[in-house]
């Protein structure tokens, strides 16, 4: 989302190389760029004054140690107030009450309300294990109740029922006493909202909020609004004692300056940001990282916790085994690479968490063609018999010809797979025996499409 704001800074960070140390003039310089690059992405001015004024005042006169260039130098300073501007550290969710701890979420229509109650829900059953119970007041909105029971029964999660003709306070309550009566740890409560802010919404959802008394009042934002999520931002922030932010849509192409300003106008942490659209695409905002992320550094212990959490470690050791006895890496162990590496979301997302020179390979992939490319790989080692895939140097053109046929695609494109897990098997070797940087540049290999 953030990609040109990043490029931007880059760019600035390169024009100090060479000097000797950062002064006035040269901070002054990097400073008006640095603003412009805020304010084209959509970061509030307000946030972009408080930014600018920190980053000034702590850059002036900061020497060059060691090895660091004034660029370098800059960056760790503008690394620590872009930290700093977002939040500092995670926050979680507070859900030391006696339960259920109730969790009223608050934000316009279109938002990505319901869908972040289904992500919600099911984090906290699966990283949490806790009982959660799911409900909606929105009784405005057509098929807003089962569009919440499709999302609940996907995450796995309670449902309360509910239906348009009663009174959002009045199923609220009966969902807080059900919650109690049947021992869930969670109540999520889901409002209704608006195409843009009204005193109705307000004063229904502060009434929610006075009757349920609820732990966390979590505000859900659109990070693609740009300057209307720091306005609707304000506006929820005045009517009700918010706890903590949302940001939805925070893998999209927009410029997603909310990430940067939404807490410096709400006073409120960033808890959690929407990354995808399945249930599984919501993750802990820390503010360093994202930093990282935006300066292009990367942000690799989240690469690291999603592949703890996508890949089964079993087969992982197995495949390690392999490595070590020399058996080698064939097209099963392919095959079981390409599938892990959905389960992470593919490659571009995994991509998105490495430092700027490797997250550049992402780009050679088609727009929305990668899942794609993943089932046609998968199609193609499935056309093939066992012992093809164990000894893949069997695989002349009459079989070949067969496996195409089998998969339904052209014999050229069985030919770039094998061409691609040559590529991937010198790339295991490299890295059984510790070579990163050549496992790195071994990546492209990695997925068809890839150059």
């Amino acid at each position: 989302m953030l990609d040109n704001l990043t490029q931007r800074l880059a760019r600035v960070m390169k024009t100090l190389r060479g000097e000797a140390r950062l002064t006035d003039d040269n901070i002054a310089d990097a400073m008006r760029e640095v603003r412009l690059a805020l304010l084209e992405a959509d970061v509030a001015l307000p946030a972009v004054k408080t930014f600018i004024n920190a980053v000034k005042e702590k850059a002036v006169g900061e020497e060059v140690i060691g090895s660091l260039t004034p660029g370098q130098a800059l960056i760790g300073v503008v690394h620590r107030e872009l930290t700093a501007l977002m939040g500092e550290a995670h926050t979680g969710l507070n859900l030391a009450t006696q339960p259920p701890a109730i969790v009223l979420m608050a934000g316009l229509q279109g938002a990505g309300k319901t869908t972040t109650v289904g992500k919600l829900a099911r984090l906290l059953k699966e990283t949490q294990k806790k009982k959660v119970l799911v409900v909606s007041c929105d009784v405005y909105r057509p098929a807003a109740i089962d569009q919440l029971k499709a999302v609940a029964e996907q995450a796995g999660v309670d449902f309360f029922p509910s239906s348009s003709g009663d009174k959002p306070v009045d199923i609220a309550l009966e969902a807080a006493a059900w919650a109690k009566r049947h021992y869930h740890d969670v109540l999520l409560v889901d409002t209704a909202g608006r195409l843009s802010i009204d005193e109705a919404m307000m004063r229904e959802i502060a009434a929610l909020h006075k009757a349920l008394n609820p732990i966390e009042t979590l505000f859900v934002v659109d990070a693609m609004l740009g300057q209307d999520a720091i306005n609707t931002a304000k506006a929820f922030s005045e009517a009700l004692p918010l706890t903590g932010v949302i940001l939805t849509k925070l893998d999209g192409d927009a410029r997603g300056g909310a990430a940067l300003s939404v807490r410096h106008v709400t006073g409120r942490p960033i808890k959690y940001a929407g990354v995808g659209e399945k249930l599984s695409g919501i993750e802990p905002f820390h503010p360093e990282r994202m930093a990282s992320r935006i300066l292009g550094m990367g942000d690799v212990l989240s690469l690291i916790e999603e592949a703890k959490k996508g890949i089964d470690e079993q087969q992982a050791v197995e495949l390690a085994k392999k490595l070590k006895s020399g058996k080698g890496f064939d097209l099963n162990d392919f095959k079981e690479q390409i599938s892990q590496m959905r389960k992470m979301g593919g490659l571009s997302s995994m991509m998105d968490k490495l430092p700027a020179q490797f997250a550049q390979l992402a780009g050679q992939l088609p727009a929305g063609g990668e899942q794609k490319m993943i089932s046609r790989v998968e199609g193609i080692i499935d056309s093939m018999t066992p012992a093809e895939r164990s000894r893949p140097e069997i695989l002349k053109a009459s079989r070949k010809r067969r496996i195409a046929m089998g998969a339904g695609v052209q014999v050229q494109e069985v030919n770039r797979l094998l061409k691609q897990f040559e590529q991937t098997q010198k790339m295991m070797k490299q890295f059984s025996k510790g070579g990163m940087a050549k496992f790195m540049r071994g990546m492209k290999g990695m997925l068809p499409g890839m150059r």
